[in-house]
């Protein structure tokens, strides 16, 4: 499967990398001549491209459920469970 990474997580796609997934990240394509500026293009660039996309932005999230797009959201809500469970392990 390949993993898209959105703007804000630049870098994971490295990490991802020697963890041995295929990754790519927006910036990185956006450097290199794509045309990502838009959440509608970097939707449609992992649909194209039968990718997952990585995101923290929430309309974009949303998108991929609308369209049944294979999505990872990292929203205030995602961040939180992390925290509680977290908490619950200190307890």
């Amino acid at each position: 499967m390949k993993i898209l990474i959105d703007e804000m997580d630049d870098g994971w796609d490295e990490k991802l990398k020697e963890m041995g997934y295929d990754a790519y990240s927006v910036k990185k394509l956006r450097t290199a001549g794509h045309k990502l500026r838009t959440d509608y293009s970097v939707i449609n660039y992992a649909k194209e491209n039968d990718m997952l996309l990585v995101t923290r932005d929430t309309e974009s999230g949303q998108a991929c459920e609308e369209n049944d797009l294979p999505y990872v959201l990292l929203d205030n809500n995602e961040i939180f469970k992390i925290v509680v469970d977290k908490l619950k392990k200190i307890n």
